[in-house]
């Protein structure tokens, strides 16, 4: 994994705990406090997720490198 998705994969990690902690669990999930905190959660996995496949794609054989 190159250093740069290294490092944009310790911030969205990062990003995700301190939205997770917080969150107000007790309120439940679509309550009207917690909504602001469930568009960046999502935009959070989103970001994690992306890294990950930008990460593997790098790594297919074949291609020139730029």
């Amino acid at each position: 994994m190159q250093r740069l998705y290294k490092f944009f994969l310790g911030l969205f990690v990062v990003f995700l705990g301190v939205i997770l902690y917080a969150f107000e669990w007790e309120k439940g999930l679509l309550h009207e406090d917690n909504t602001k905190f469930l568009v960046s959660l999502v935009a959070g996995i989103v970001g994690l997720l992306l890294v990950f496949v930008l990460s593997t794609w790098s790594k297919i054989p074949g291609q020139k490198k730029a």
